[in-house]
């Protein structure tokens, strides 16, 4: 062998195992997100967050769970370092315990870092992925309705602690807060899943009136009963209805559509729709916050959001038709071609950073 074709295939060589390297540390990723959605849903770090160190018997009677399975999970989280070992000998007398810092992440609902959620999405698409490969192939897409209780509830459960910060957002755009804080207001919230945006905006304003829009009946039917527990269900109500038919029930002094517009086939109806409900007040938009053009290689924001977009927010969107097929990745340029193809003049960014993943967007006349 020539020392240049020597140089080639060791310098192959190298690549290959530094890929192979990557592929197996994304391996270990994907088994902890799905013991992490094991754990959360069987109710083991709840249980361990509340009750403190406990054997495999103590966790396997207080979640009403099997200890041979109990035993096997217990034994890899704390393997893998989500879970503290305080050896006591014998198996059964072994006492495991959150890690530092995992009780926040994988139990706190109320918590910025609050990431348990992450795991039921994406087994929630997992459990589809044979109709997600023949949308693939045939074209047509996967609904949010097929993808079950487990990503309705995950992106609710995400989005819920950015939602209840909304109030505090707005406190710095003059626009958006003097029509929130007018007494007997109304506003519109376009795609408003589990109601938490509509509810947070209700709970810091007593005067505002919110009508919550969306076409996913179990979210609607979560909706109204969050805002029921919340207190504000007689100033929050929730439809069953496409955003672009807000004109049955304007007019309104403001519309959000908060993390929605990217997921919708037809994204300038209802951005039309929002302009003709709202004759004179702001029509804003919160979606990702992804970068202006395609970089290769990205972030780990625009990897993460591919990932949203290849097995939900894409085939979703194209499982209606017809449909733009927008995806997770709506780039600014893109969301202002919607917004003036619905008749705004244009889009402004609002001063509002370091908001989680998201962009807020103020559509002008």
């Amino acid at each position: 062998m020539t020392t240049a074709l020597a140089d080639t295939v060791g310098a192959t060589t190298a690549a290959a195992e530094a890929f192979a390297e990557r592929m197996f540390a994304s391996a270990l990723g994907a088994i902890d997100m799905m013991a992490v959605y094991v754990g959360d849903r069987l109710g083991w770090y709840r249980s361990l967050a509340e009750h403190g160190p406990s054997t495999v018997a103590e966790l396997a009677s207080r979640t009403g769970t099997q200890p041979r399975y109990a035993r096997e999970w217990l034994e890899q989280q704390a393997v893998t370092g989500v879970l503290d070992l305080e050896d006591g000998g014998a198996p059964e007398g072994r006492r495991y315990s959150l890690a530092a810092g995992a009780a926040e992440v994988l139990t706190d609902t109320q918590s910025l870092n609050y990431l348990a959620p992450l795991s039921r999405f994406f087994a929630a698409t997992g459990a589809v992925m044979p109709e997600l490969l023949d949308a693939y192939r045939r074209g047509g897409g996967v609904s949010w309705e097929r993808l079950g209780a487990d990503a309705r509830e995950a992106q609710a459960d995400l989005n819920r602690p950015w939602f209840d910060l909304l109030p505090q957002a707005f406190e710095s755009i003059p626009a958006v807060q003097s029509v929130l804080s007018r007494p007997g207001a109304r506003i519109a919230d376009v795609g408003s899943g589990a109601g938490w945006s509509a509810i947070a905006l209700a709970q810091a304003h007593p005067g505002l009136r919110v009508d919550g829009f969306d076409i996913d009946e179990p979210s609607i039917a979560l909706a109204r009963a969050n805002a029921e527990e919340a207190g504000v269900a007689d100033r929050v109500t929730f439809h069953n209805a496409d955003g672009d038919g807000l004109e049955h029930y304007g007019p309104f002094d403001a519309a959000f559509a908060f993390e929605c517009i990217h997921d919708m086939p037809r994204p300038m109806d209802v951005l039309a729709a929002m302009r003709l409900a709202v004759p004179d007040g702001p029509v804003v938009v919160m979606d990702e916050a992804v970068g202006e053009e395609l970089v290769a290689p990205g972030d780990d924001l625009e990897r993460l959001m591919y990932g949203f977009s290849l097995f939900c927010c894409l085939p979703d969107g194209l499982s209606h038709q017809p449909s733009v097929g927008t995806g997770t990745v709506m780039r600014p340029g893109t969301f202002r071609d919607y917004a003036r193809a619905a008749g705004f003049a244009d889009v402004d960014v609002l001063p509002i950073e370091d908001f989680g993943f998201f962009r807020f967007y103020s559509l002008t006349r």
